[in-house]
């Protein structure tokens, strides 16, 4: 009963939001030229906080489309990603912009950006 119990705490602590993609990974806000592989991601400010998220690790699941273009784009499950960066306003477009291979893994590209839910 208490393994349901903690299955349901972490389903219920995703929270809600949108994901872009990008293809240039360097120099990050976070960590220069140091490379951090490719299942990374910049953050929105309200996450960034400052440079408190750098480092930090979120779980992202695809949950729907965004445009007409693609209009089923998950591929199904989740991927992991380090936040490596800040997407900074006013050119930011999702609340999480994950590396082409991040992206890639939960949703089709041709969609460019999807719906999704997260957690640490």
């Amino acid at each position: 009963m208490g393994l349901i119990f903690i299955s349901l705490i972490s389903v219920t602590s995703a929270i809600s939001g949108t994901a872009t993609y990008y293809t240039v990974y360097e120099p990050s806000a976070c960590y220069g030229y140091q490379d951090q592989g490719t299942m990374i991601a910049a953050a929105s400010d309200a996450i960034y906080a400052n440079g408190a998220a750098c480092g930090q690790m979120y779980k992202i699941s695809c949950t729907g489309a965004t445009n007409q273009g693609v209009p089923q784009p998950c591929k199904g499950g989740n991927v992991t990603v380090k936040i490596v960066d800040r997407c900074p306003s006013p050119g930011c477009q999702a609340t999480i912009d994950l590396s082409q291979e991040a992206f890639s893994a939960i949703a089709d590209l041709n969609a460019g950006k999807i719906q999704i839910e997260y957690n640490k």
